[in-house]
C-alpha cells in the first residue's frame, strides 16, 4: 500500500473529518500537525497549498481539503 501523509492543524474540521474517513476505512497514515511541527508550512507553501488539510500519497498528486471522492479511491 502506498505511504499516505496528512498534513492537519489544530481545531481543522476538514482535517479531522479526512483522518476519520481514512482510519475508518482502514488506511494508514502518518500525520504531520503543523501546530506542532510548524517546519512543515514551508514545505506545503512551497509546494502551493494555502490550507489543510493536505493529503500527500505517494505516487498520486497530492490535494487539499476533505475529498471524499479522492480518498474512497485511496481506501479503495
Amino acid at each position: 500500500m502506498a505511504k499516505v501523509t496528512v498534513y492537519s492543524r489544530n481545531n481543522c474540521m476538514q482535517c479531522k473529518m479526512t483522518k476519520r474517513y481514512l482510519t475508518e476505512h482502514n488506511v494508514s497514515f502518518e500525520e504531520h500537525n503543523i501546530n506542532e511541527q510548524p517546519q512543515y508550512i514551508d514545505y506545503l507553501k512551497e509546494r502551493g497549498f494555502q490550507a489543510v488539510p493536505v493529503v500527500d500519497v505517494d505516487g498520486k498528486e497530492a490535494f487539499s481539503g476533505f475529498r471524499p471522492d479522492v480518498l474512497q479511491k485511496i481506501a479503495g
